[in-house]
């Protein structure tokens, strides 16, 4: 029995006890990863299909001949097996779907709401409900430059609470007419209040009558000769017909929506998405998700659209360059979601056409950018195995180096790049498990092979996947390729391509030596564009080694002593440095001084000197 005739077998055996509900199914490989998750309003009709081999195209064809086991999930509705369908999909990411590329999280606006002179600035993360939030924003860019718009129009304060808590004359802000200051008392609370007021109705849109607010409150100056708080709003208003005309804002009939528009070429596609909320453009970017080519515009917009909005909430009007599979069904789902209706329109004529034009056209743009791109990379990967020998172009190309100082905060690197340049998500980080000597990279480098390879012949030893390098590039010379090579020879991966990079005389860059067993050391000519291209992987990878050790170090310089005793938390860490200013003050400080701290009692008190002084007896 063939391997399709087996995959057929599997999904007959799962019909038989398959109802006909909603639910969300899984195509299951023999490792048990998924291969393909899919909907349904009746479950038992829409597997059946797959059973028919013979009406699949070939892509469907070669899933089934993977499948070796189904798992369904049923749901109530069509449109709640939507939403579990994206999430499985964005989270188990099954080869034979369609993939949103997209591990980021998006910046917000947030207007904080607890204390009495409340903070404008930029937010990532869980939110608060009394809190005020206008988001999402494409980039932390985006967000500045909002807030730098508001700081000029509403005088509103962006200092940590710990900086406005200790001020005692105005910052520099202040004397730019950025910030009312009111840290020192410039401004009443009343008045911020009215600030804040007119920042929440800008932002949602209602530009028009702050306007009006500012102007009647200058004219009424004016008349009072306070002329130096009329020339204040007049600035203000200033500042406000700026933001207005500076590209800041799209056309206000769109208020809150995402435009989101659809371009495909040469078998790839790009979708460009911009953020609009309460009139105002608030960024856009480009996502390249994971299609075949028998994938329409329908069906590639329908399964974006679902798994974008499956962490972020969806805004009421979402505007599309093509009509998506299951419109109305995406709608359902959205709303059910959001609590509220959501409206996905494809406008075909004025101000709404107009703005999914522009994005359709940022899409065709971003699309043939990243085509040339990934031409010019192919041409590179071509090079690359003609010179060192390849059997084929490489498609997966692995750099290795090190970070340490003295031996300390030890961590070894793997940087990844293919036919689209770095891939990121492939990038590995190793933190050295055994003692170095300082100064022994051969060390290192031994144990990060060893690891990495190692668990690579446990989780796939016919090594059939995709996670197995064409070339493997070491940061070094012969010494470092040899301890390399000793390395794969144990693991009995000889057959893998090694060759190291090492640094020309003096370090310079442009001189660098290549290494490679039964190969006499060679160099390229100085402007090569292979060369340049090998010197950024290595330098990619010494860049993630340097930010990798970086944040270990300041992670470990961050700890204390005070971490290591038992029932001693963030909080009372917090109370107790305070207390004493330093871990070493808390060492040296008797029973009485610790019971005096607030948050510690007596059980505790004694807890921590005895943790400092294991060899003194207490009594009770």
């Amino acid at each position: 029995m063939n391997s399709q005739a087996i995959g057929v077998a599997v999904i007959e055996t799962a019909l038989v006890t398959m109802p006909g509900n909603p639910g969300v199914y899984r195509m299951l490989d023999e490792k048990g990863d998924a291969l393909y998750v899919g909907k349904a309003r009746n479950l038992k009709k829409r597997v059946t299909s797959y059973a028919q081999v013979n009406r699949l195209p070939e892509r469907l064809r070669r899933m089934v001949a993977d499948t070796a086991a189904m798992e369904i999930v049923t749901t109530h509705t069509e449109a709640e097996a939507l939403l579990l369908e994206a999430n499985l999909i964005k989270r188990l990411k099954p080869r034979y779907n369609i993939l949103l590329r997209d591990d980021k999280s998006y910046p917000w606006l947030v207007l904080t709401a607890k204390q009495e002179f409340p903070r404008i600035g930029k937010h990532r993360g869980a939110q608060e409900k009394a809190n005020f939030y206008l988001g999402p924003f494409a980039s932390a860019w985006a967000v500045k430059q909002t807030v730098q718009a508001l700081q000029r129009v509403f005088l509103l304060r962006t200092c940590a609470d710990t900086v406005f808590a200790n001020r005692t004359r105005p910052c520099l802000l202040y004397q730019i007419k950025r910030c009312s200051a009111p840290c020192v008392g410039r401004v009443t609370a009343e008045e911020y209040g009215a600030l804040v007021s007119q920042a929440k109705d800008f932002l949602q849109g209602n530009s028009g009558a702050v306007q009006k607010e500012l102007a009647a409150a200058m004219q009424q100056a004016s008349e009072k000769l306070e002329f130096e708080r009329a020339a204040a709003l007049r600035d203000r208003i200033r500042g406000l017909t700026y933001v207005q005309g500076n590209d800041v804002i799209n056309p206000v009939s769109l208020g809150d929506a995402d435009v989101i528009a659809l371009h495909q070429q040469a078998g790839q596609a790009c979708v460009q998405v911009f953020f609009v909320r309460g009139g105002r453009n608030n960024g856009n970017r480009s996502f390249f998700p994971a299609t075949s080519k028998e994938d329409g515009p329908a069906e590639v917009l329908a399964a974006f659209v679902a798994q974008f909005y499956d962490d972020k909430p969806p805004p009421a009007q979402i505007l599309l360059s093509h009509a998506a599979e299951e419109q109305g069904l995406l709608e359902d789902a959205l709303s059910l979601k959001a609590e509220r209706r959501v409206h996905i329109l494809v406008p075909q004529r004025g101000e709404k056409a107009e703005v999914v034009a522009h994005a359709a056209t940022n899409a065709r743009e971003a699309l043939e950018r990243k085509l040339a791109e990934t031409a010019g990379q192919g041409k590179l990967l071509v090079a690359v195995g003609e010179l060192f020998g390849l059997p084929e172009t490489p498609r997966r190309i692995e750099t290795y180096d090190n970070s340490h100082i003295m031996g300390t905060n030890a961590y070894g690197v793997m940087v990844v790049a293919g036919p689209e340049g770095p891939m990121k998500s492939a990038y590995r980080k190793f933190g050295i498990k055994s003692v170095i000597t300082p100064g022994d990279d051969f060390g290192m480098m031994r144990e990060v092979l060893q690891r990495r390879f190692g668990r690579a012949l446990e989780e796939d030893p016919d090594r059939n996947g995709e996670t197995w390098p064409d070339l493997v590039l070491i940061d070094g010379g012969a010494g470092q390729l040899s301890a390399a090579k000793a390395v794969m020879a144990d693991l009995g991966l000889e057959d893998i391509p090694m060759a190291a990079i090492a640094k020309g005389p003096d370090r310079d860059a442009g001189r660098e030596w290549f290494h490679m067993e039964g190969r006499e050391p060679f160099q390229l000519p100085p402007r090569d564009p292979v060369l340049y291209f090998l010197q950024r992987l290595r330098d990619e990878a010494h860049r993630f080694a340097i930010t990798t050790h970086r944040a270990a170090r300041s992670k470990k310089i961050t700890t204390s002593e005070l971490d290591e005793i038992p029932g001693i938390g963030a909080a009372r860490k917090k109370a107790l440095l305070l207390h004493f200013g330093s871990a070493r003050g808390v060492k040296g400080a008797g029973l009485k001084d610790l019971e005096a701290v607030s948050g510690i009692n007596r059980a505790m008190a004694r807890a921590i000197y005895a943790f400092f002084h294991p060899g003194v007896r207490l009594e009770d």
